[in-house]
């Protein structure tokens, strides 16, 4: 069974782990502003947050969904479009319509969701830092220019911002208030699923998914698979003598934030 939080939501499923998030928030939860572009994790369409507690803090990432597995998500925390809704518009959507930053809206969606996980992240509140966020959605139509305008603004918003990432985001109408207590409610949830991994002997590895999904979707979602992901000895970067040493599972956003790699490596 998978446990885990969807929006402001507690789900649980037993579909097949190999199940792609994409299709289950589609398909089964009928949230539809998560789009469907081009199922190779290229485009962005179907961007969503995942935020899980790392070394006691709740961090974010957008993630392509088209990739990403059910039992990648376990004990964590999704956030769609649809969770980044409230009576207004967020200051990323209101960002997006006041500089003409959409046409036809497909991309709209993406966009908006990883300008979500700027405001949501450890990195300076800098306008580069924005356009970076979003350097895994495209835009098929619009021009990038009015994006980058929009993201502009979202920085700048963010840097008033003087303590808790969390606190401010949801006492200034950033984000939704219920973010304020992922953090408990996925400690709540993890002693629920008593930090058992989804599959303990497999056939498949699964990392990110890239071009394995691609190549063997449709066998990947029947196959029993070990999340390699989910292995806290494949994660993490530490510094042995002048050495360092990196986990299988470290992304290429972990290099980038790392500071350990930062001082190492200040050019990186």
């Amino acid at each position: 069974m998978i446990r885990f939080i969807l929006n402001d939501k507690e789900i649980s499923t037993a579909l097949p782990q190999g199940d792609l998030l994409l299709d289950f928030i589609r398909y089964h939860k009928h949230l539809m502003g998560t789009k469907i572009g081009c199922r190779e994790g290229d485009c962005g369409a179907c961007t969503v947050l995942v935020g899980e507690i790392m070394d006691n803090k709740l961090r974010y990432r957008s993630v392509t969904s088209c990739l990403t597995a059910l039992g990648n998500i376990n004990g964590k925390h999704v956030v769609t479009i649809e969770g980044l809704n409230m009576e207004k518009l967020n200051p990323a959507q209101q960002a997006m319509y006041n500089e003409g930053a959409t046409q036809c809206g497909f991309c709209t969606p993406g966009f908006v969701v990883s300008l979500a996980g700027f405001c949501l992240s450890e990195a300076d509140k800098n306008y580069e830092n924005a356009i970076a966020s979003i350097d895994g959605n495209i835009c098929r139509c619009t021009g990038y220019k009015s994006i980058q305008r929009a993201a502009k603004s979202v920085a700048e918003v963010m840097q008033k911002n003087k303590g808790d990432v969390i606190e401010y985001v949801t006492s200034n109408s950033i984000l939704p208030k219920y973010f304020t207590d992922i953090k408990k409610r996925l400690l709540e949830l993890n002693i629920k699923t008593n930090g058992i991994e989804t599959s303990t002997y497999s056939k498949k590895y699964l990392g990110g998914g890239t071009d394995l999904y691609v190549q063997q979707h449709e066998k990947m979602v029947v196959s029993d698979i070990d999340f390699l992901f989910n292995k806290n000895e494949l994660n993490g970067i530490n510094k042995e003598g002048n050495k360092c040493i990196m986990g299988a599972s470290v992304t290429v956003t972990d290099l980038m934030e790392s500071k350990i790699i930062k001082d190492a490596f200040p050019d990186f």
